[in-house]
């Protein structure tokens, strides 16, 4: 039974994640325009409302990382960190669905969960997740279940171990380190990392509920402006703040616009995407040197797929265009060699 299950509880404020940078346009802005209502964000939505039907778009009551209609017969399920939102919801899976049209295959409902991978690999652990006061099954079973799961090799690695997917996964992305997002107008005039350093600037990064994505950015203060410097900036962060989830891609643009923390550090395709599509709250500090510091994504097939045909025909599709979309969005131009690597993940 569902309650004997062990759950990953977040909370969730927003709507359904918006565009990427290159689909934020002036009819966008018109059609769904950034609301100020207190000091929070109210998230862009990505997916139109089913027509006739009630729809809430705001502070409360929207889940933006489940991507779909549950309840409804699934035709693809994808299960990934969500740093890469923008573009794989933004690009990808629209392409996607023309490309099936054309070849009748049904992709109509197409379920996407955006949530960091500890949360990922909890909840298909666990067999569950709650949103609030709603708890969604994650089985077989439910239906709610991925066909495909993309993130890092390690999470991927954990998840082979529970043979909830194939052996083997695939390099698709690269990002390109840190960037620095701050306020709007940037008043502080952070204009490097160094500058970080100063006395009462507060920063927020990646909680130690995502700890491969700190790590990383760690990693890259140490390397980039010295240990004790690193440490006089950390000092300063914003470890805790209201409605904080435990979700970077999340929570930095929330404690920007809140005015709780001064300066994101966060990976650049999201500080670009975020400077973009919610230019009254924040904008862009690139970092010289950050892509020495980057980290891959991975896609894998998840054991005997429920939609075992359209996760074949997704990751067919997918193999073919993402080394050329992904460095639209912010992300570093892979290889040849390096994209589509297999890695074993035993």
């Amino acid at each position: 039974m569902l309650r004997r299950r062990t759950f990953i509880k977040i909370s969730v404020a927003g709507a359904l994640s918006g565009p990427t940078p290159s689909g934020v346009s002036n009819a966008l802005a018109r059609d769904n325009p950034i609301r100020r209502r207190g000091d929070g964000v109210v998230w862009k939505t990505i997916v139109p409302p089913l027509p006739g039907t009630p729809s809430l778009d705001g502070h409360t009551d929207t889940v933006p990382d489940v991507v779909g209609r549950l309840g409804a017969p699934i035709d693809l399920a994808i299960f990934t960190e969500g740093n890469h939102f923008p573009v794989l919801l933004g690009e990808i899976v629209p392409q996607y669905r023309n490309w099936a049209k054309g070849r009748g295959l049904a992709a109509g409902n197409i379920v996407v969960v955006t949530l960091p991978q500890p949360m990922i690999v909890g909840m298909l652990l666990g067999g569950g997740i709650s949103l609030g006061n709603l708890t969604l099954e994650v089985s077989r079973a439910s239906g709610f279940y991925p066909d495909i799961v993309m993130g890092g090799i390690a999470p991927l690695g954990q998840l082979r171990k529970a043979s909830i997917v194939e052996a083997e996964a695939r390099v698709f992305a690269r990002n390109r380190g840190l960037s620095l997002l701050v306020a709007a107008g940037n008043p502080l005039a952070a204009q490097r990392l160094e500058d970080l350093v100063r006395p009462g600037i507060r920063v927020v990064t990646a909680s130690a509920s995502e700890p491969g994505a700190r790590r990383q950015y760690i990693s890259a203060l140490d390397a980039l402006i010295g240990e004790e410097a690193a440490r006089s900036v950390l000092a300063r962060e914003v470890v805790t703040f209201p409605g904080r989830l435990g979700i970077q891609h999340r929570d930095v643009l929330q404690a920007i616009a809140s005015r709780c923390a001064d300066v994101g550090i966060i990976f650049h395709h999201l500080a670009r995407y975020f400077a973009a599509a919610y230019p009254q709250w924040c904008t862009m500090v690139s970092v010289p040197g950050a892509d020495k510091f980057s980290s891959t994504i991975a896609m894998v097939s998840a054991r005997e797929p429920l939609r075992a045909q359209a996760a074949m025909a997704f990751s067919e599709f997918f193999l073919v265009v993402a080394r050329e979309v992904y460095p639209r969005y912010g992300f570093a131009m892979i290889s040849e060699a390096e994209f589509g690597a297999p890695v074993k993940l035993d």
